[in-house]
């Protein structure tokens, strides 16, 4: 994987990341508090040679109390320091346990030693601390007194007195949540890759790129609106939703010059990823360009073009296959452009059969020679075989692929399916796109809502109607290269 590949699961996930990383920091916030706090009293002793010699006699002394430092470090763990800190502070512990709360420690190549006690109560910590210190001193005293009389040759002093301290040494809170924060936040990366890794379903290009070069026609963008009007006449002209359909319309025509037919079959992997209401979008934005098109509605099991533009299904497509009716007496007119509809007729027993038949590639042919475009609304490819039959008597397919409504396999065994029947894929259209995060199609287009301070609005219009103007002489100039191929 690739820095954007990390970049994008970043951006996919940050939802989870942040939660994690919140629970991870919650969790130390509560570690913290849920412990008792734990105070630390600490008081320092030198250790000297009672000897007042020449200056070598004093290095000596320097080099001997050094080499008994550690000595007397080991010594303050034990009974003989620690009983009479237990009988003078009244403590209701043993040495041992005493032991546990009490440490002490000298760096290397000095003659101090530092005594620390812990306890849930400052005062208390201190009083060990001190207790201690001055139990050690006379414990030494003690050891190092001649056996025949007199006084030590080593003396303890206590430089700095045991204080009860005004902040407990633990629990850190702060070391606490920023442990925490960096504990969530790793977990939160980890789950953001695993669930990657696990999720197999197609949500932009980036996952398409996985398994295809394909040529992306273009993105469509998830509309709430969409539901009740999916109808490109119904939103905005300048509405992301209606560029898109402008620039697929473009794209297509890239794609599709150098073919001398003019159907272009639009089916997806499984239901429910859009294709119908693509295709009739893609009709009309065809049609808005100044073409002549018709669009046939041969998905004959579940036939859905009539009810998106309220037109009759009774006489269709099955009707003119088997000779009941022309075709042209059968193609409905819709809106203001050369926009015709050919509905699906009555559900026929054999779709299949009746797709790949004789009769179908001749209606085919006839409405090729009547309009610019034809545009067929076929079933989905994994449930049936009707679209790969038909793939195989048109001039191009166009694949919708629904973000996260189907999975890689599913979209790998269609892209199969079109290529064991030699279709030719035009490209493919992302649909129900984000408009917004890693997996939203980018494209950018001119604004002409703003108006400059100087009134330059007049020239705004001229502008907008002239750039029109060019798409739809670019549209026929396009158009017409490809009649020229014939």
């Amino acid at each position: 994987m690739e820095l954007n590949d990390y970049l994008r699961i970043l951006r996919r996930n940050w939802l989870l990341i942040t939660v994690c990383a919140l629970v991870g920091l919650l969790i130390g916030a509560v570690a913290s508090f849920a412990v008792r706090p734990t105070y630390a009293a600490e008081t320092k002793l030198f250790v000297a040679i009672n000897n007042s010699g020449s200056v070598q006699e004093l290095q000596q002394g320097n080099t001997f109390t050094q080499a008994r430092v550690q000595s007397y470090v080991e010594t303050v763990d034990t009974p003989l320091v620690l009983q009479p800190v237990v009988d003078s502070l009244g403590l209701d512990v043993t040495p041992g346990a005493l032991a546990q709360k009490v440490t002490a420690t000298a760096d290397l190549n000095t003659v101090i030693i530092t005594i620390a006690a812990e306890d849930t109560s400052p005062v208390q910590a201190a009083a060990i601390a001190q207790a201690t210190a001055d139990s050690l001193v006379e414990s030494v005293g003690g050891l190092e007194s001649p056996s025949e009389g007199g006084t030590s040759p080593v003396k303890l002093s206590v430089i700095t007195p045991a204080t009860a301290p005004s902040e407990p040494s633990a629990p850190n809170t702060r070391l606490n949540l920023a442990l925490g924060l960096l504990v969530g936040f790793a977990g939160g990366i980890s789950a953001a890759v695993l669930r990657t890794t696990l999720d197999t379903r197609v949500r932009g290009e980036s996952d398409i790129r996985r398994i295809s070069d394909a040529p992306l026609l273009g993105g469509i963008f998830f509309d709430t609106d969409a539901t009740k009007k999916p109808l490109l006449t119904q939103a905005a002209p300048q509405s992301p939703r209606a560029e898109s359909f402008r620039q697929i319309r473009t794209n297509l025509q890239f794609a599709h010059v150098s073919h001398k037919s003019k159907a272009m079959l639009v089916t997806s992997s499984l239901p429910g990823e859009g294709k119908s209401t693509t295709a009739i979008n893609l009709a009309m934005a065809i049609a808005q360009g100044g073409q002549s098109v018709v669009l046939v509605d041969a998905d004959l099991r579940r036939p859905r073009v009539d009810e998106y533009l309220g037109l009759e299904r009774n006489a269709g497509l099955t009707t003119a296959l088997i000779g009941r009716a022309e075709v042209e007496d059968l193609l409905q007119p819709w809106g203001k452009d050369e926009l015709y509809i050919l509905t699906a007729g009555q559900i026929p027993p054999n779709p299949s059969e009746l797709l790949g038949s004789e009769a179908m590639k001749k209606l085919i042919t006839q409405l090729e020679q009547q309009f610019d475009a034809v545009i067929i609304d076929a079933p989905p490819l994994l449930p049936v075989t009707d679209a790969a039959v038909l793939a195989q008597q048109v001039g191009g397919v166009v694949l919708v692929v629904g973000s996260s409504k189907v999975k890689l396999p599913d979209l790998q065994k269609s892209l199969g399916n079109l290529e064991m029947v030699d279709a030719d894929l035009l490209g493919v259209v992302i649909n129900l796109l984000p408009s917004k995060g890693p997996d939203a199609y980018a494209y950018s287009y001119y604004s002409y809502a703003s108006v400059d301070e100087t009134g330059a609005k007049g020239t705004r219009k001229a502008s907008r109607g002239a750039t029109h103007q060019t798409d739809a002489d670019f549209d026929k100039h396009v158009l017409s290269a490809r009649s020229g191929d014939h």
